[in-house]
């Protein structure tokens, strides 16, 4: 398939198309709303169904319905409406149910502002909704890869029955780069799911439900959960290492569009005689922590940068471990860093001035 040049928000609703999803519940918020205005065209192009639910609250109840009855289905919103979505997605995880969330960041808390931002990485990676579930979270920092990871969301959302959550912000939402589909499914072609409400055989039909009322029962239903959350952790953590041949000063840790910004932070900090390098989570749950661990390594100093008052920072100070230094610069409100800013910041550790 040729490339197209599309805007990311696009980009995310047809690769969920591609991907064999016909079935959209959303509610529109800025700046994520491309998304459900492509789907509201380009469903009923091929046999789906747009929903335009009467709230956030009622799409993420649609979401849990249709997967129940074994279909693809999708949402997107941007922070406060996926704060609204929470109580769903936690019965859907309960109810171990495929759903794939893509939320937009946009600035907070409370309405905040319309412009770019990371500060929901607590909320997507630490729960957000009650009781002990995980999404698995997935990260993309290019338009390109905002499309290959929605279409294997729904791949890991069938395989671990388990809702998957893509976390962009403001700018892979709203930039537009060329992106070429690497796959398509048909909804006909996709394995049957004997779980669902329509698969069951015989005279009594299967049960979807996330209530237990015997404590035991209970208990042993979330223990059953960790140990797929702990297979998660063993088989899908992913990571980007870039320019980390050999050691380096100033090892930068950032996700999303932070890190294309810290890859130029690089590249000018090497005319000024420092070597640095990047280490990019793509996984955010399950988190990398192990290969973070052996990249700081190699660096002198850690520096994570984030458009958040400082929340991944936390991780990786954990898995970091006090080995090595870890710094942390950050732009809230929709303000961006620079690379010149990094720089700064980078000159600053290595005691250079700038």
């Amino acid at each position: 398939m040729a490339k197209k040049l599309l805007k990311g928000c696009e980009a995310i609703g047809e690769a969920a198309i591609q991907a064999g999803c016909r079935l959209f519940f959303g509610y529109p918020i800025t700046p994520q709303n491309e998304i459900p205005e492509y789907m509201a065209a380009r469903l009923p192009q091929v046999g789906g169904t747009f929903v335009q639910a009467e709230s956030e609250v009622a799409a993420s109840h649609m979401l849990y319905g249709a997967a129940g009855a074994g279909r693809r289905c999708f949402t997107s919103s941007s922070s406060p409406g996926i704060s609204l979505m929470m109580e769903g997605l936690s019965y859907i995880a309960g109810a171990e149910l495929p759903v794939v969330f893509v939320n937009i960041m946009r600035g907070g808390p409370g309405l905040g502002g319309i412009l770019p931002s990371q500060s929901d990485y607590f909320q997507a990676v630490k729960g957000g909704g009650h009781g002990d579930y995980r999404c698995l979270v997935l990260a993309p920092s290019t338009v390109q890869e905002a499309a290959d990871l929605v279409q294997e969301a729904f791949e890991l959302a069938d395989a671990y029955r388990n809702p998957v959550m893509i976390l962009g912000d403001g700018l892979i939402g709203q930039m537009m780069e060329p992106v070429e589909f690497k796959r398509r499914v048909q909804p006909e072609d996709l394995p049957p799911k004997p779980w669902a409400t329509t698969g069951a055989t015989g005279r009594r039909p299967n049960i979807i439900n996330s209530l237990h009322l015997d404590p035991e029962k209970l208990e042993a239903h979330n223990w059953k959960l960790h140990r797929k959350y702990e297979e998660m952790a063993k088989s899908h953590c992913r990571h980007e290492a870039w320019s980390l041949d050999g050691e380096v000063e100033v090892l930068f840790v950032a996700y999303g569009s932070v890190a294309r910004i810290c890859k130029t932070a690089i590249d000018a900090l090497k005319t000024r005689g420092v070597k640095a390098g990047l280490f990019r989570p793509i996984t955010l749950f399950p988190y990398p922590g192990e290969a973070l661990a052996k990249a700081a390594l190699q660096a002198k100093h850690v520096l994570v940068s984030e458009m958040s008052c400082g929340q991944m920072v936390e991780d990786a100070r954990y898995h970091v471990a006090g080995r090595r230094p870890v710094a942390f610069y950050g732009r809230v409100g929709g303000m961006i860093m620079t690379p010149e800013e990094l720089v700064d910041e980078a000159l600053k550790l290595v005691g250079t001035s700038g």
